[in-house]
């Protein structure tokens, strides 16, 4: 130590131990100790942001996979409804609904709807028929083999492309496929497969993507489905929609969802054989958030992994603010530190104090720069945060359970109507109370608002407003620097909570109508479908009278009878009511406010005490647009409907027009079956109602067996045929067939009735047409056929068949008229006889001669090489013997002369009297010679065969000419001329004779013939 020092020890120890090194270490470690406490806070709050972030935009995917299979549900339902509002749908039908909904435009990601019918083990040939003669010759059932039941896919929309694969494809051939119908048909609900390969995808590697089906199960319409066994009873088919998974989460939930990396798994467990969907291929990144999630969709589970992508934003783990608040800290821990450095080291060194207190000065100022930068940059990450939070679709605010408001975004002053001179940040009650307020049960939100939720304790409402929306709120608690807060959320889910009860109100419609519901129960339910969820509101159909002059009420389960009873019986003529008016003008008719409104300046009084003030009407109009009445809402505040609430009354009016038109035809049905029954049982044609579903499963055993040609089949084994009609059942008869068969009159017992009365056994092979064709699907069948009275005689009958229709291929419901034509049929033959055949010898008279010498004549022109003759005979000296004998000896010559031309003639041989004594023989295939040789042996017969008269016998000769008959002729006539030419030659050349044309001497007079 120095002596001559004489400055105090102590502070030379302080200065020692405060020396430029030691005071920037301790104020650098004091700054970043601060840096590093910001930093964990800032850390920690923008954790807790991206987590939120995160959670929302997950939820938000989830809810809107969730949404998009329910409304596929609502497609698969409106396929439903249309086949219950129809007893069948054809292809057409089906094509046309489907085509109106325009799945490719409002459902994407659905490949098509189709529908799958049940086919039974033993009806699988049966279905195969009936596709082919629906338009598909190619059609079969894939893939081939015997199950016990099939469920083939019939109709598939858009019917082209990729879906053209799916046709005739048995769903139950593959398990996955099949667990989804059987759950869907013993639930009667919709039902989801699990992870499957579509038929429709194709092969080409790199772009096959894993599918599933959605299935709603269709059954009869009129059977009762409340159990297991009964709706299996009912069942006859699917409609269902395959999925591809890519297509389906294509561009769901927009830029939100893109920054998502999402894992679609089928049931619980997580693998590459249970995977549906990966939108980015590969492993999770690390550091990433992530989540599970399991959606139930129409009873399947499915299990969702979502994870953040690197560079999103979404998911990470820092945050650039968080980054910039440690940067900074740590520029400005190491400023201050240099800074203590600099004011330490300048008291060491005085004479470059000025010059370093410039240098601080000059740092002092970058500094501050830099911090007001950092400044600007925090009020455009703000301006950014209130960009995106008026952007979003939910309104937004935040409190402090204090009522004071710290924040709300554009979409919650527009969706609570908050006026923009509101001053909402001084006063929160004020703002509180003005969304209260709309509520129409306050108390509601009001509990709401005084409830204090935990930290990250989310609560969900849902509140009905007086205007008619709903909106979905959800409260969290959280925390904003030290002190608790809690975030509101409202979304306007109106549009979708008003789908959801119009589907059900009409599907709740539809099943009555379908079972049959009285009408008031039906209109009552319509009423309660608009009232529920709408409180405010009272309803109430009014209709037309029989003469469309009066309305009266129908349903009104929530008016006062008082109303009720008042406004009942309204005119329409002299309308003093609204609903009289909606009537007269055909349109909606709207009474904001009855106090104010003069039609109804009776009601006024009424009204008021029932506590309605305000009507709106909308007509109900049937298909044809003729209005059948008015569908009425009595708000209990005075206003004006909402758009919303416009379209439930629209719907309601709708819903109610197809009731009303359904029970009238219903009540028209009803008297059409009575007179249907009235004019059966009274008919004057014989009437048979007949079962032949025995008949036709016999016939499909046997398609099964091997017989393809049935009709032939029937007509080598006759013995099949006659046990065939011995299963056809009669179920009824009308009294026409049972005075037809001879039954007792009055008795309708069809035991002793069987299908003899219709067939007898020697009309089996017209029973076997009729058969054969019914079995083929014809629809009609007509025949005549021979039948045995239950007396046992045999008659004659003609039959019609008809096959109603929907019973084609069972064949149970057949319709036998059948008319007895046993007289007609004689009559006719005794007609034709007395037509054709000549009274006196029994021979074709001249007219049925000559239609068979032309039927020989046009044979002759179709094959020139065939030949044919024809003989004009003439007996000798007849009017001598009519003078002689008398004209009963005459009559006598004629037919002795008839009966010797029969036996001589051949079987293909045509005899005729052709004029007084002259009579003619058609020989076909005779050429001359041969005619020749048959006429003189006939000659020479009947002159060696003379008549007895009075005991003498009478010499009988006859002339004959003979022409050939030519193909060149236009007609037969001409032959017979060239042979009445050759006759006359026989005549002058002696009698008794035969004669040729060219025998006859040229040039000799042919018009000057013998007196005989």
């Amino acid at each position: 130590m120095d002596p001559t020092d004489s400055r105090p020890q102590p502070r030379r120890t302080l200065q020692d131990l405060l020396s430029p090194a030691i005071v920037a270490g301790v104020v650098l470690g004091v700054c970043l100790g601060s840096t590093w406490w910001l930093w964990r806070n800032a850390s920690a709050d923008a954790a807790q942001d991206i987590q939120a972030d995160f959670d929302f935009r997950v939820r938000e995917l989830v809810n809107s996979i969730a949404q998009r299979m329910q409304t596929y549900e609502q497609v698969l339902y409106g396929v439903q409804g249309l086949y219950i509002s129809s007893d069948f749908v054809d292809r057409d039908e089906f094509h046309r609904y489907l085509d109106s909904q325009h799945l490719q435009q409002h459902f994407p990601g659905i490949q098509g709807v189709g529908y799958m019918r049940l086919v039974g083990g033993g009806q699988r040939e049966l279905h195969t028929l009936a596709m082919r003669n629906d338009g598909f010759p190619d059609y079969s059932m894939r893939p081939p083999g015997e199950r016990p039941q099939y469920a083939p896919i019939v109709y598939i929309e858009p019917f082209s492309g990729s879906n053209l694969k799916a046709f005739g494809y048995d769903a139950m051939s593959e398990p996955v496929r099949r667990a989804a119908l059987e759950r869907a048909r013993d639930s009667g609900l919709p039902a989801m497969s699990g992870k499957v390969r579509l038929v429709q995808e194709d092969q080409r590697e790199g772009e096959e993507q894993a599918g599933c089906l959605l299935v709603l199960p269709v059954y009869h319409n009129g059977q009762p489905q409340n159990t297991i066994e009964q709706r299996r009873a009912a069942l006859t088919g699917w409609v269902y929609a395959p999925f591809r998974l890519g297509d389906v989460m294509a561009g769901l939930g927009g830029e939100r969802a893109a920054r998502l990396d999402v894992e679609i798994y089928d049931g619980d467990e997580l693998g590459a054989a249970s995977r549906m969907y990966d939108s980015r291929p590969g492993p999770p990144q690390p550091g990433m958030r992530h989540t599970m999630q399991k959606i139930s969709l129409a009873g399947h589970r499915w299990t969702v992994r979502i994870s953040g992508v690197p560079g999103s934003g979404v998911g990470a783990e820092r945050d650039d603010k968080v980054q910039m608040i440690g940067s900074a800290g740590v520029l400005i821990s190491g400023l201050l530190a240099a800074l203590a450095w600099l004011l330490a080291r300048s008291n060491l060194k005085a004479r470059r104090a000025l010059d370093r207190e410039r240098l601080l000065a000059a740092e002092l100022q970058e500094g501050q720069a830099s911090l007001l930068a950092m400044a600007d940059s925090a009020q455009r990450s703000q301006a950014v945060l209130r960009s995106i939070l008026d952007s979003t679709v939910d309104g937004i605010l935040v409190d402090n359970f204090e009522g004071g408001v710290l924040n709300s975004n554009r979409r919650f002053r527009e969706l609570w109507n908050v006026p923009e001179h509101l001053d909402w940040r001084h006063d929160g009650a004020i703002l509180l109370q003005q969304v209260a307020e709309q509520v129409a049960q306050p108390a509601v939100f009001l509990a709401a608002v005084a409830r204090r939720p935990g930290e990250n304790e989310v609560q969900q409402e849902l509140l009905h407003l007086r205007d008619g929306r709903v909106i979905e709120q959800f409260t969290r608690g959280l925390r904003l620097g030290s002190a608790p807060a809690r975030l509101w959320s409202f979304r306007d889910i109106t549009d979708r909570t008003l789908g959801e009860r119009r589907e059900q109100t009409r599907r709740r419609v539809l099943e009555l109508l379908a079972t049959g519901a009285p009408l008031q129960t039906i209109l009552d339910s319509v009423v309660h479908g608009v009232e529920e969820g709408q409180p405010g509101l009272r309803c109430a159909i009014l209709l037309l009278d029989e003469e469309s002059r009066r309305l009266h009420v129908r349903a009104a389960p929530s008016l006062p009878p008082f109303l009720s009873a008042a406004i009942d019986g309204q005119s329409v003529d002299q309308p003093d009511g609204y609903c009289g008016q909606a009537v007269q003008l055909g349109r909606r008719v709207i009474v904001a406010d009855i106090a104010q409104d003069g039609l109804w300046s009776q009601y006024r009084d009424l009204a008021r005490q029932a506590g309605v003030h305000a009507c709106w009407s909308e007509p109900i109009r049937a298909a044809s647009g003729a209005v059948l009445g008015t569908f009425a809402i009595f708000p209990s505040a005075a206003q004006a409907p909402s758009v919303a609430q416009l379209a439930l009354m629209e719907q309601a009016s709708r819903l109610a027009g197809i009731a009303i038109e359904q029970a009238q035809a219903a009540i028209a049905l009803r008297a059409g079956e009575e007179r249907f029954r009235s004019l059966y049982d009274h008919a004057p044609v014989a009437l048979w109602e007949q079962d032949w579903s025995a008949v036709r499963a016999e016939l499909a055993e046997l398609e099964r067996s091997g017989v393809d040609d049935v009709p032939g089949w029937l007509r080598a084994n006759p013995s099949q045929v006659a046990r065939l009609a011995g299963v056809v059942r009669i179920i009824d008869v009308n009294a026409a067939a049972l005075a037809q068969v001879g039954a007792p009159p009055g008795s309708k017992d069809t035991v002793a009735l069987t299908l003899a009365q219709n067939f007898d056994a020697g009309a089996m092979p017209a029973f076997a047409q009729a058969l054969g064709a019914l079995a083929q699907g014809a629809h009609l069948f007509a025949c005549e056929s021979s039948f045995e009275r239950l007396d046992g005689v045999q008659r004659q009958n003609e039959l019609t068949l008809l096959v109603m229709p929907g019973h084609t291929h069972s064949l149970d419901f057949v319709i036998v008229s059948t008319v007895d034509i046993t007289e007609r049929k004689r009559m006719n033959d005794e007609l034709l006889v007395l037509a054709t055949t000549d009274f006196l010898t029994g021979l074709p008279n001249r007219r049925e001669f000559m239609a068979r010498l032309d039927d020989e004549q046009a044979r002759l022109q179709r094959d020139i090489s065939e030949r044919g003759a024809v003989l004009m005979l003439d007996l000798d000296h007849f009017k001598r013997i009519n003078d002689e004998y008398g004209h009963a000896t005459g009559d006598a010559v004629l037919r002795h002369m008839a009966g010797l031309m029969r036996d001589s003639q051949r079987k293909i041989d045509t005899l005729g009297r052709v004029g007084g004594e002259e009579f003619a023989v058609l020989l076909p295939g005779a050429d001359m010679a041969n005619a020749a040789a048959f006429a003189e042996r006939l000659r020479q017969r009947i002159a060696g065969t003379p008549l007895e008269v009075d005991g003498r016998l009478l010499a009988v000769t006859v002339s004959i000419g003979i022409a050939a008959l030519d193909a060149g002729d236009s007609s037969g006539d001409a032959a017979l001329v060239r042979a009445d030419k050759a006759l006359y030659c026989a005549k002058r050349g002696g009698r008794n004779r035969v004669e040729q044309v060219l025998q006859c001497e040229p040039g000799r007079p042919e018009t000057a013939r013998p007196e005989d």
